[in-house]
């Protein structure tokens, strides 16, 4: 059944994450080491006026006052509050505190690696006649489940539980080790890619856009997926037709050029290998940029900005859905890395991003509807770093399509629109730090919109 809107929304990672709570706690552990070794080295320093020769030779004059300054020099320095003890005590606490960061994020990476061993064996051992039966019996529990509790709607059994899909994909290495073909998910996904050559791009300059929704200064990250879904709507599966990506040049109060924001929509044509009709929004991209290669989507993008005349240190933002998020995640680290585009901000929506990297100097914030099944394409969460805001929600339409849709029909507020919408309210201090580092691009006083399609050339 449908639900009521966007409910339960949940922040993690950013400057408020668990990630950014380790780098404090390990920031805290150097600064305590730091402090103990001044410490040690003020008492070194204590020990010194011991041996001074002005002391030793006023103990010729006064005996009794430099036996009880020696005496009280000595308390100080190494008695049991002494400098010297204090100072191993500090040392000690900063290796506890070191010490306590790497086995909270080495549990957190071994609980990690856990999950997919798990998955991998589940995979390994469904190919074995227990096996086999075992997985015979859960689909028949789940057919009866569809047909006996929703009226036989497979498809909202799906997104109502999506993590089959993580299940399902992190069983697949270990199944086909266990017939002979050892892989793991990112080679697989590799092996797939080889399917869709990628071939080269073909930019296609279609002017600047006049419409309200392109040219009007966004002023908050509703705004920002408002422009993101009205680029979606004029992207086209016919070739020369519509627009795939836009570069957006915001201008402060006093007319110069804050930032460039760029609106990269989702996949357009779900064609099978083989059957390459030149779009760019196709299912081979999908495979490329999961694999992690560089597509025709990510090289077009490049392409228009060097023909809008972006400089390299001019502050980029990529605003991604489905598709179009993971390509903006992979461009900005492969722009960022070659130091040609200054990328310092991507916005996703429903998209698979978990397994890509991204540089320290980049936020990104990753919004996903837990019941939309495509951020699981990657069968993986994304990691809670504090350069990286991930916000997920609930928002159940009982459609693939109405729960990945980045805003409802006519272009309203709902789903990822509406859940941007109300981060723009948010207190929490991930998504609030992640508002005040859009300076550059929201609250400008005009914007030029320019339009490309890019293609992949026959």
């Amino acid at each position: 059944m449908t639900g009521p809107g966007v409910t339960n929304v949940t922040v993690g990672g950013g400057a408020g994450g668990t990630e950014a709570q380790y780098e404090d706690l390990a920031a805290l552990g150097d600064l305590t080491d730091d402090v103990a070794g001044q410490t040690l080295t003020i008492a070194a320093a204590g020990h010194g006026h011991l041996v001074d020769p002005n002391v030793l030779a006023s103990a010729l004059l006064n005996p009794g006052g430099v036996a009880r300054f020696e005496v009280a020099m000595l308390g100080a320095l190494d008695g049991p509050s002494g400098l010297t003890a204090t100072s191993a005590a500090i040392g000690l606490r900063g290796l506890t505190l070191q010490a306590t960061n790497q086995a909270y994020q080495f549990v957190d990476d071994l609980n990690a690696k856990a999950l997919e061993a798990g998955r991998w064996l589940m995979g390994a051992a469904a190919t074995t006649p227990v096996g086999l039966a075992a997985a015979g019996g859960t689909v028949a529990l789940i057919a009866a489940d569809i047909m006996l509790n929703y009226d036989g709607d497979a498809q909202r059994w799906l997104v109502e539980h999506p993590g089959m899909i993580d299940t399902v994909l992190g069983m697949s290495p270990g199944a086909l080790s266990a017939l002979g073909l050892p892989t793991d998910l990112a080679t697989l996904t590799e092996l797939l890619s080889l399917a869709y050559p990628d071939g080269d791009p073909k930019l296609i300059d279609q002017g600047a856009s006049t419409d309200p929704r392109a040219t009007t200064p966004p002023q908050n990250l509703g705004d920002l997926i408002d422009g993101l879904d009205f680029r979606n709507s004029q992207n086209s599966d016919k070739p020369g037709e519509g627009s795939n990506l836009d570069v957006k040049a915001v201008y402060g109060a006093n007319g110069e050029i804050t930032g460039y924001i760029v609106d990269i929509p989702g996949t357009k044509v779900w064609n099978l290998p083989g059957q390459d009709g030149g779009n760019a929004n196709d299912f081979g991209t999908n495979i490329d940029a999961i694999a992690g290669n560089e597509t025709v989507l990510q090289e077009g993008i490049a392409q228009a900005l060097r023909d809008a005349g972006v400089p390299p240190d001019a502050p980029v933002m990529l605003v991604g859905h489905s598709q179009g998020g993971i390509v903006a995640a992979r461009a900005a680290t492969d722009f960022v890395n070659s130091g040609e585009f200054n990328v310092t901000h991507v916005v996703t929506a429903g998209s698979p991003v978990g397994g890509i990297e991204i540089p320290d100097s980049v936020q990104m914030m990753s919004l996903e509807n837990n019941g939309d099944i495509v951020p699981h394409l990657d069968a993986r969460d994304n990691p809670n770093s504090d350069n990286r805001v991930n916000v997920t929600f609930e928002n159940q339409t009982g459609t693939v399509g109405g729960n990945h849709a980045i805003s409802g029909p006519g272009g309203q507020d709902a789903n990822y629109e509406e859940a941007a919408r109300q981060l723009d309210s948010s207190t929490d201090p991930s998504v609030t730090r992640f508002r005040e580092g859009l300076g550059n691009f929201v609250g400008g006083t005009r914007v030029e919109s320019h339009e490309y399609k890019v293609e992949r050339q026959p």
